[in-house]
């Protein structure tokens, strides 16, 4: 039964996964986010919620 034998499909196996990373690696490294965090963003001082029935 070939198809119990591992040593064909695995090297197979390895060699598409090796394909699919690189593709999406090189497309990753391409996105940029819309949502980048700037210096000032990150010092803002939140105020508290002032509630009408207290």
């Amino acid at each position: 039964m070939p198809q119990l034998n591992p040593h064909p499909w695995f090297m197979i196996m390895m060699m598409l996964w090796t394909i699919t990373l690189t593709m999406i690696l090189t497309k990753m490294t391409k996105y940029k986010s819309t949502n980048m965090i700037t210096q000032n963003s990150m010092h803002k001082q939140h105020q508290s919620w002032t509630w009408p029935w207290q």
